[in-house]
């Protein structure tokens, strides 16, 4: 254990990330031959290093992002019509600057949600909040929020994240509750925030799952006009891979 007073100052200071690389320089043959410039910049980059990945750390877990996935990873010779062009403007991240939104659709299996946490998780990359729900876990928990006080702070948080990804849209109808939910938080977000959302159903049938005609024309006016759309096809990829890799 490196007992040196600038080590435990360094810790006392908070200065974690310096403090580990001074231990590691200082046990290295290679320290006596840097400069004090170099020992400065070692010891800054290693700090600045350390912090930018204890965010990267508090980002990721507050996103709770369903699936491990990067956008480095994405499979562009599986056959399911994914737009290589837009999807790398989408990494870019330009469209979550304009809070535009993003719709994925296609059928079950073709790796929407992966791609959409891909995204997420490149979104805290760069320094943005995300948050991952699925869309029927999402109404179960406002529902559960409004009997024990924590509806408007969960409802604050919605409206403030900088992607929030909606994951499983349209899988069951939705009732005049989930209805108003989901217009107030699209309201709140609207030109403000981007919203990634995954659904089986294509565009046009989103009509018949919020139910009300009035409702629905409000929320497809707030979600959609401004979207991106990857719009997959093809068979499931599960069926065609021998290992765990993308998944809807």
């Amino acid at each position: 254990m490196l007992t040196h007073p600038t080590f435990d100052q360094l810790n006392q200071l908070g200065l974690f990330g310096m403090a580990k690389a001074f231990g590691e320089a200082q046990a290295s043959a290679e320290a006596a031959t840097l400069t004090h410039p170099e020992w400065l910049a070692l010891l800054l980059g290693r700090e600045m290093a350390y912090r930018h990945d204890k965010k990267l750390g508090a980002r990721l877990r507050h996103a709770k992002l369903r699936q491990n996935a990067l956008v480095e990873d994405v499979d562009y010779r599986a056959a399911r019509g994914l737009d290589r062009p837009l999807f790398q403007k989408l990494v870019a991240g330009d469209w979550i600057d304009g809070h535009d939104n993003l719709v994925i659709s296609g059928p079950t299996g073709v790796g929407k949600s992966w791609l959409a946490c891909a995204l997420g998780h490149k979104a805290c990359r760069d320094n943005r909040s995300v948050f991952y729900q699925r869309v029927p876990k999402l109404f179960g928990e406002l529902v559960l929020a409004r009997g024990d006080g924590r509806y408007a702070r969960i409802s604050r948080s919605l409206g403030k994240v900088d992607l929030l990804i909606l994951d499983d849209w349209g899988l069951e109808p939705l009732d005049a509750q989930a209805r108003h939910d989901l217009l107030e938080i699209l309201e709140e977000r609207y030109g403000r925030r981007s919203t990634i959302v995954t659904s089986q159903l294509p565009v046009e049938d989103w009509h018949a799952v919020i139910g009300d005609p009035t409702y629905a024309d409000a929320i497809l006016d707030r979600l959609v006009h401004n979207a991106h759309r990857l719009n997959l096809t093809g068979d499931s990829l599960r069926k065609t891979r021998a290992k765990p890799a993308e998944k809807s």
